[in-house]
């Protein structure tokens, strides 16, 4: 078995501290040490050494939440946007309606080469459509599509627990959110996902407009709901007037290790309790959130209660530019928040949240050899300086990859 070993100014171990002049010795796509060089080489003398120069050698990035099937739909971010989240709702809608799928094949492959040529590895997508399965084998990396469920009268849940009972069972599904969703439908796609063990991701607590339906039953997205609904829909106050989403989830059983919440804005301290008390994993997409106006995520007090939340960049109708690249530098502007601690959430808190951590997140002995190398326009005299120039580069990073 042929060992070949990698090698550069900085090596990111992301779950270590960051190794000056490191090395990964790979063998068979799985890495099988990591160290400073010469200790490295000293276990392995005389085989053969890639040397990359001044350049970091880290784990490839995993985005933890995409919507490639709306790749053709961007022309909705270009343009700042006005209003609440439901008017960007009916946008979406009409604008979807209108092109139908003309052109949506061609921008999501696009698209989501573009996020493996910046870096991307996994990539977790969420769809309505067949089209992520028909990406799968087009991605170059990892690509999880989920079947996207919603549906919140009685018919639509109906209809939609038969559909899921002839899903196959290597099929990964997904419910929209709580505002779109029906309880009894959200349910049934928890008891699937965890019958075959598998990753259940659901929008929750992103626009403040859920918080007012699950409170009040009433409220602009109340009001939207019973516009499109062929049945007719008597919302109901679905939680106390100081709860949230993540309480109404929680009694409905959907939370564990398995569950992944995607966004979660609009969070009280006893609901970032209960999210750490289950286990249940959280992905940020701080890029949309700013287009859509719907506020920040509590990223510190996340990890106040030990969550390492991951990252996404959700779809190019909400995200004028899809990079999670991006997304880092956004979160760089909260004030205390540490650059390795982004760069984790971009790589091991993605592999966590996807089940993967045992391969993919970071370099360390048994996994996977997929890394990525970003070329420093200068020397970093330590590792402070070296993960701020990673995660708030003065341009773009041009990353190279080392094949695993």
């Amino acid at each position: 078995m042929a060992i070949v070993l990698h090698t550069a100014a900085w090596l990111v171990p992301v779950a270590a501290l960051p190794i000056k002049k490191g090395a990964v010795a790979v063998a068979a796509g799985k890495i099988v040490a990591v160290g400073p060089l010469a200790e490295v080489q000293a276990r392995f003398p005389g085989v053969a050494t890639h040397d990359h120069g001044e350049a970091a050698l880290t784990p490839a990035l995993i985005n933890a939440h995409s919507h490639l099937e709306l790749a053709h739909l961007h022309e909705l971010s270009q343009q700042p946007h006005v209003g609440s989240f439901t008017a960007w709702v009916a946008k979406l809608l009409a604008l979807r309606s209108q092109k139908g799928d003309n052109g949506a094949a061609s921008a999501a492959l696009a698209e989501c080469r573009r996020l493996y040529d910046e870096g991307v590895s996994v990539l977790a997508d969420i769809g309505n459509s067949d089209l992520p399965l028909d990406l799968m084998d087009r991605f170059p990396g990892r690509l999880l599509a989920f079947h996207e469920y919603l549906g919140i009268t009685e018919r639509d849940s109906d209809r939609n627990r038969a559909r899921l009972q002839l899903e196959a069972d290597s099929r990964l599904c997904s419910a929209h959110a709580p505002y779109s969703t029906h309880p009894a439908l959200l349910q049934a796609l928890k008891s699937r996902a965890r019958r075959l063990g598998q990753i259940l991701p659901i929008h929750v607590a992103e626009p403040p407009e859920e918080l007012e339906l699950l409170r009040s039953g009433g409220g602009e997205m109340a009001a939207f709901s019973r516009a499109r609904a062929q049945d007719e829909l008597h919302f109901q106050p679905a939680v106390a007037p100081t709860e949230g989403s993540i309480h109404y989830l929680y009694r409905l059983g959907l939370l564990d290790a398995e569950t992944l919440c995607v966004h979660a804005v609009h969070l009280s301290e006893a609901e970032l309790d209960i999210l750490a008390g289950t286990g249940a994993k959280v992905c940020l997409c701080p890029g949309s959130n700013r287009f859509l106006g719907v506020g920040s995520a509590p990223v510190l007090r996340f990890l106040a209660h030990g969550i390492l939340p991951a990252l996404g960049t959700d779809s190019s109708a909400s995200n004028p530019e899809l990079s999670l690249w991006r997304e880092m530098r956004l979160l760089a502007e909260t004030p205390g928040l540490k650059p390795e601690t982004i760069f984790a959430m971009a790589t091991l808190g993605g592999a966590a949240a996807l089940g993967l951590d045992r391969d993919f997140g970071s370099l360390a002995v048994g996994k996977s050899a997929d890394m990525i190398l970003v070329p420093l326009d200068r020397a970093v005299p330590d590792p402070a300086g070296l993960m701020q120039a990673l995660v708030s580069p003065p341009g773009r990073h041009v990353i190279k990859r080392i094949a695993p």
